[in-house]
């Protein structure tokens, strides 16, 4: 690794004894990082840091933790005293002799340092194969570069940093980020719609196996069906270099398929291909195109990624089929068609028993109608666990099945077995959303707030238009006690998605925090309205709310007793008359509670250590015996 203070020889021209001072505050920032990353300092020249590692990831971290404190440390500082690093980092052979190493690898990381921008972080081609499964910031290529003293041109990246604004204007999208737009269904018959989708979020999911794409999810996409508006238009909107869109024609049991890949910097076609196949061919065609969108953007597909996307998920076309009908119904998310969705994953695995990706519908239709709907809860729950382990039997190595495992284990309160799933998941399939925003829940209930900050600001790269990933972003910071910055996420989600009943709470709840009463009790009207239909007791539940933000202690205990006679069926009020109890003084009864809320699992008790109802109980042993069982200690 190669570090260079930008513009140090003409400060040092200017101003000598400044130019000194900032090396030596330079070399105060940077020393630090080093060791906590293992990094060797084989010498300094001036500004200039000359650094070994062990592990290319190790490098890469200590890059980025050096400019994040860098950043930090110039903030409150006048701009001719703030220091701006580049870094280089290359991957190589080196030769050490008294101390200090040369060769051809020392002589890449220098000639790439200039190619960072100040205060960024460039890498080359053998850093990234190493890395870009491990590292949770965005790579993004800058090209072949020709460089001085050295033969053949080298692709260099470029570490995406946080807090870097993103450009959105033609000529600077990374063509390996890419939308897959909903295929247009051709088919003489409009309920051939369904499969239509269906392969839609199948090519999604096939081509976001390849670990060099970063890949749209679906729930943003999906805005764009029929839509008009043009592909740099849309590449713009979702900030990506690259869009795929196609068609779809079903006659019998034959398809039609058309695809084309499109570069939003130029509007040029990169890649078009028909495929005219029988209906159980259709994996093939999905495998196809994910190799060849790879191809076509020079990213190289690993072996392990290549055999996954090969693999066909089911020989039985009417399986598969019964599949798409099932995830069709699913994502609508409601409660009556979670419960389709649940009968059509069922026929599914019953058409072809030995279908992994089936079982995992069936499992995230029964733990959603467990979370969201508490619909006969325990055996939901149960039977959610039963169809996981099938699917993990069937296939050890699906990212779908880790990651809705590692939500059930979430909400059976196994959170350490919960986080080694997540985990698999990212690592068989790092562009799959909805692993990090799972993962990012657990991270908050563990109060580790910058690895949560991470993998739900990933989600929402990976699906920037997702209600419920917008919404778990809002609800992180309200868990840090952001409640503007909550308030500003949670009116965002709602943009997306009006209908959404809970999100009017979560938002009326934040505005009671801020003391904008009124605001408050607008959204929470909103709430009830949308919610009253499945939760009829949903209307009291608002009420002692918005008398708790008010602290009206009065009005709680006049509506405490209905609401504990009503509880069995309300959405998660345990937990709810728990902290009523609390704030009363009730603190025995509070425990009482919360114990009931830990019998019937309810998810909110994964963050009781966010729970800011319980701030004077946190040494009181009933609350440490909670925390012990609940794998928060």
């Amino acid at each position: 690794m190669f570090t260079d203070m930008v513009g140090y020889t003409a400060l040092g021209q200017r101003d000598e004894s400044l130019s000194l001072a900032m090396a030596e505050e330079q070399r105060k920032l940077t020393r630090p990082v080093l060791a906590r990353y293992n990094g060797r300092e084989v010498k300094t020249m001036g500004d200039a840091f000359l650094v070994e590692f062990q592990s290319a990831l190790d490098a890469v971290r200590c890059a980025y933790e050096i400019q994040r404190s860098t950043r930090e440390f110039n903030i409150s500082l006048p701009q001719e005293r703030r220091i701006q690093l580049r870094v280089g980092i290359h991957l190589g052979d080196v030769v050490e002799s008294a101390g200090d190493i040369s060769g051809d690898a020392v002589n890449v990381a220098s000639r790439i340092q200039p190619l960072a921008e100040a205060g960024g972080i460039c890498i080359t081609r053998q850093v990234y194969d190493q890395v870009q499964n491990k590292f949770e910031l965005q790579l993004v290529s800058l090209g072949p570069k020709s460089l001085k003293n050295v033969l053949a041109p080298l692709e260099v990246f470029k570490v995406a940093l946080p807090w870097e604004e993103r450009q959105a204007r033609a000529g600077t999208l990374d063509a390996r980020r890419i939308a897959i737009l909903p295929f247009i269904n051709m088919s003489p018959d409009p309920n051939d719609s369904y499969f239509a989708e269906g392969v839609t979020e199948e090519v999604i999911s096939t081509v976001s196996s390849v670990s060099g794409l970063s890949v749209i999810s679906r729930t943003s996409v999906m805005g764009y069906r029929g839509t008009s508006k043009k592909v740099k238009e849309i590449g713009e909107e979702l900030e990506v270099g690259s869009v795929l869109e196609g068609s779809f024609r079903k006659s019998g049991n034959r398809v039609r398929i058309t695809t084309q890949l499109i570069d939003v910097n130029t509007d040029a076609h990169v890649w078009a291909q028909s495929y005219d196949r029988d209906l159980d061919d259709v994996f093939a065609v999905q495998t196809d195109i994910a190799k060849q969108v790879a191809d076509a953007l020079r990213v190289r597909i690993l072996t392990a990624e290549m055999e996954r996307i090969s693999k066909k998920p089911t020989e039985n076309p009417k399986a598969y089929a019964l599949y798409l009908r099932g995830r069709y119904h699913w994502n609508k998310r409601g409660v009556d068609d979670t419960k389709r969705a649940a009968d059509y994953f069922e026929q599914a695995v019953k058409e072809d028993p030995n279908f992994a990706l089936g079982y995992v519908g069936l499992a995230d239709s029964c733990e959603l109608l467990f979370i969201n709907w508490r619909i006969d809860p325990v055996a939901n729950h149960e039977k959610a666990k039963a169809n996981l382990m099938k699917a993990l039997e069937l296939d050890p190595q699906l990212a779908e099945a880790h990651t809705t495992m590692g939500l059930w284990l979430t909400d059976d309160y196994r959170l350490h077995r919960a986080k080694e799933e997540f985990q698999k998941a990212i690592e068989l399939k790092p562009g799959y959303a909805t692993a990090h925003q799972w993962y990012s829940s657990l991270l908050a209930a563990e109060q580790r707030w910058d690895e949560a900050q991470e993998h739900i600001e990933k989600a929402v790269e990976l699906d920037p238009f997702s209600q419920i990933i917008n919404s778990n972003n809002a609800s992180l910071h309200a868990l840090k006690g952001d409640y503007a910055k909550a308030v500003e996420l949670y009116k965002k989600a709602l943009e997306l998605d009006p209908s959404f009943g809970s999100v009017h709470f979560d938002l009326a709840m934040n505005y009671g925090r801020l003391k904008m009463y009124d605001e408050m009790s607008s959204e929470a009207e909103q709430g009830v309205e949308l919610l009253r239909a499945h939760f009829p007791h949903v209307r009291g539940a608002a009420d002692v709310l918005m008398a708790y933000a008010r602290e009206d202690k009065g009005t709680i205990e006049r509506l405490l007793p209905g609401l504990e006679e009503d509880r069995d069926g309300a959405l998660f009020y345990i937990m709810l008359i728990a902290n009523l109890n609390f704030y009363l003084g009730r603190v025995d009864k509070g425990f009482e509670y919360l114990e009931r809320a830990y019998s019937m699992k309810e998810p909110g008790m994964v963050q009781l250590k966010n729970d800011e109802d319980l701030d004077d109980f946190r040494s009181d042993p009933r609350y440490l015996d909670l925390l012990k069982r609940l794998e928060l200690d």
